[in-house]
C-alpha cells in the first residue's frame, strides 16, 4: 500500500513513516498542503494521514478540498486536539478515523487496517484464493496446512495481486504501490519480489503469470 502522510513535525513524521515502512508500505512524507498537493498530483494513494494545523493552513481545509474533487482515498486525522467536538467536526468534514496525539504506533496500524477493510468492502482479514489462505496481520500464507511466512513487501505484492484476481498489472504499478518517492528502485526491483513471492506460492494452485510486454496476474493453475 502506499500512503501519503501530512505532518510538519519532523520527528514524528520520521518515526511514523519509519513504522509503517516495516509492514511494507510505501509512505510519502509532506510538511505542508502545498507538498500534499504536488504528491496527490503525481501520485496515487491508497490512505492519508493528516495532521490538522500545518505552516501553509488548517488541514480540514484540505480535506474539504479533498471530498469536492470527489477524490475517494480514506484520511485519517491525527491531531493533538482531543476534545469530543473536535472529532465530530473531523468525522462529519470527511475523514474516515480521527486518532489523538500523542498516540501508540500499534492503535494507529490497526486503525489504517480498520479503515482500508471498509474501504475494500472487506470485514475479514484473511483471504482465500485457489488453494491458499493469505492472513495479512500473520503475514503468512497456508498452503495445504503448511504455513509459509512472508517479508513485508511480499505481503504488501500478495495483497495487490489478491485485490486484482485476473488482471494485469504493470511494472509501473507495482512501483507506484510499492514504493515511494525517496526510495531507490532498481530496473530489475519488482522482478526480485514476484520471483521470491512465486517462489513461497511454489507447489500451490496460485501462480504469478507473466504476461510479456505487460506485466503480471494472479491465476489459478
Amino acid at each position: 500500500m502506499r500512503f501519503l502522510l501530512i505532518e510538519d513535525n519532523a520527528e514524528l513524521s520520521g518515526s511514523v513513516a519509519a513504522r509503517l515502512s516495516l509492514d511494507g508500505h510505501a509512505v510519502d512524507c509532506a510538511a505542508t498542503l502545498a507538498e500534499a498537493e504536488d504528491c496527490l498530483g503525481a501520485a496515487s494513494y491508497d490512505l492519508i494521514l493528516l495532521d490538522i494545523m500545518l505552516p501553509d493552513g488548517d488541514g480540514r481545509d484540505f480535506l474539504v478540498r479533498h471530498r469536492r474533487a470527489e477524490r475517494e482515498t480514506p484520511v485519517i486525522v491525527m491531531t493533538a486536539r482531543s476534545a469530543v467536538t473536535d472529532r465530530v467536526d473531523a468525522l462529519d468534514t470527511g475523514a474516515d478515523d480521527y486518532i489523538t496525539k500523542p498516540f501508540d504506533f500499534a492503535e494507529l496500524e490497526a486503525r489504517c487496517r480498520a479503515v482500508l477493510r471498509r474501504r475494500g468492502g472487506a470485514a475479514q482479514t484473511q483471504r482465500v484464493f485457489a488453494d491458499i489462505r493469505f492472513d495479512p496481520l500473520a503475514a503468512t500464507l497456508t498452503i495445504e496446512g503448511e504455513i509459509r511466512d512472508l517479508r513485508s513487501r511480499e505481503m504488501r505484492l500478495m495483497e495487490l495481486f489478491l485485490s486484482a484476481q485476473g488482471r494485469i498489472l504493470s511494472k509501473e504499478h507495482l512501483v507506484d504501490r510499492l514504493f515511494s518517492f525517496s526510495e531507490p528502485v532498481s530496473d530489475n526491483a519488482i522482478e526480485v519480489y514476484v520471483g521470491r513471492l512465486r517462489r513461497k506460492l511454489s507447489g500451490s494452485r496460485a501462480k504469478i503469470e507473466t504476461v510479456r510486454g505487460l506485466g503480471y496476474r494472479l491465476t489459478e493453475g
